[in-house]
């Protein structure tokens, strides 16, 4: 009886695929959608060089393939392609004048809940509102897309180069975004892997809003205001990634627990990391240099493990708010800390005495930044003496029990585009 039904199953698929067509479709005004209107499941429609204009529905489990001058014209209305269907492939075109509305969720590509495992490859995207919107399909892949989004409207009011909700098991890599409004912003989902993109000058390169057990990997932020600006989420993994030159925050992890952030590499920003509420998380094998701030960590943040990161020419090297004793270092393995004037005699690689990033006169120069010109005064060398001598005044905040002589060899890095 099974192998009865398994039979009839097989020969259903065979006679599908083999009355799938490939289409060729010429340019023209609603020509396309004609041709989609007409096309069966699993046929392939092979676009042609020229301008098919017109926004269009694809209702089908079909393929659009053509080359970057395949362009798919909008016209400034609407989404320029809405997916409705279940494996549809869309490869090689060129995708333009979305409509210019954030409360319609105007997009180059709009991808509803009934198109689970869509595949949108290789494609250019520019002067579109949003550029591919995952509105609740299942494990969609982006990739290999170049998404350039406006730059005429204030930031707030611009789109995001792709926008996920409620979409798992979705696959963003590879894409290289550039202007609106955020990178790649995901709501409301799990299971998500955002890999080797390189994205820049935007609000947030990538914006996590309650998503869970997801993977940020080997992406590149540039020259936006903050690289990635992880909220509300839990056991993510963040590995691998670079933040250069980004103005505010090259790595934000607000409300972000259980998560785990290796072999990253921050560098020339405000501050390297902010961590305001983050719990449970461990921090390890990161380069934070340059910075005007190597990590500001406030607001009651627990549990987390730091240890074998580079803090490297961080003009303040941690800002903690706060007055508990926290350590950074795990089993004798703490940071290395391009400040400390350290000394190993017996040559174990660890520093022979605790380190204390933000000691009193730390904290008095955050709150009154023109004590500055005093740094080399007698009086504020008398008080570091005093802090060194009597523990006891210490205003509490980290230490490192096992400061590392030489930087720890960060993870593989991903390259520059």
């Amino acid at each position: 009886m099974l192998a009865g039904g398994l039979f009839l199953l097989s020969i259903f698929f065979i006679s599908f695929y083999a009355q799938a067509e490939e289409i060729k479709v010429t340019p023209g005004y609603g020509k396309l959608q004609a041709a989609i209107d007409l096309a069966r499941n699993g046929d392939t429609l092979q676009l042609t060089t020229g301008t098919y204009t017109g926004s269009v529905n694809i209702h089908r489990s079909l393929s659009l393939l053509g080359n970057k001058k395949s362009i798919i014209d909008g016209e400034g209305s609407g989404h320029v392609i809405n997916i409705s269907a279940p494996d549809v492939l869309i490869k090689g075109l060129s995708i333009q004048h979305s409509g210019n509305s954030l409360d319609s969720e105007d997009s180059a590509i709009f991808i509803t809940d009934k198109g689970d495992r869509a595949q949108i490859k290789n494609n250019h995207l520019e002067n579109n509102l949003i550029g591919v919107y995952l509105k609740g399909p299942e494990s969609a892949i982006v990739s290999n897309n170049t998404i350039i989004g406006s730059r005429f409207h204030r930031v707030n009011d611009r789109g995001n180069g792709v926008y996920l909700w409620n979409t798992p098991g979705s696959i963003i890599e590879n894409n290289n975004i550039r202007y609106g409004r955020d990178g790649i912003f995901v709501n409301t989902s799990r299971n998500n892997i955002f890999r080797g993109n390189h994205i820049r000058d935007l609000r947030f390169a990538i914006h996590y809003m309650y998503t869970h057990d997801s993977e940020i990997s080997n992406n590149i932020s540039s020259n936006n205001n903050v690289g990635y600006a992880l909220m509300f989420s839990d056991r993510l993994l963040v590995k691998n990634n670079i933040s250069t030159g980004d103005h505010e925050r090259g790595l934000f992890f607000n409300y972000a627990n259980y998560s785990v952030i290796e072999g990253n590499r921050v560098g020339d920003t405000e501050k390297c990391v902010f961590i305001y509420n983050a719990n449970f998380n461990r921090i390890n094998n990161n380069s934070f240099a340059d910075c005007q701030i190597g990590i500001h960590f406030t607001a009651g943040s627990e549990s987390n493990e730091i240890f074998s990161n580079a803090f490297i020419n961080n003009r303040t090297q941690v800002k903690y708010v706060g007055t508990r004793y926290i350590e950074w270092s795990k089993n004798g393995h703490g940071n290395y800390w391009s400040d400390n004037p350290a000394f190993d005699i017996d040559g174990n690689g660890i520093a022979d005495q605790p380190y204390k990033p933000n000691d009193l006169v730390d904290q008095i120069i955050w709150r009154h930044p023109m004590a500055k010109l005093l740094l080399n005064s007698p009086s504020v060398k008398l008080l570091k003496w005093a802090q060194s001598e009597f523990p006891g005044i210490h205003p509490g905040g980290v230490t490192d029990s096992s400061p590392l002589m030489r930087p720890p060899q960060v993870g593989s890095v991903a390259q520059m585009i």
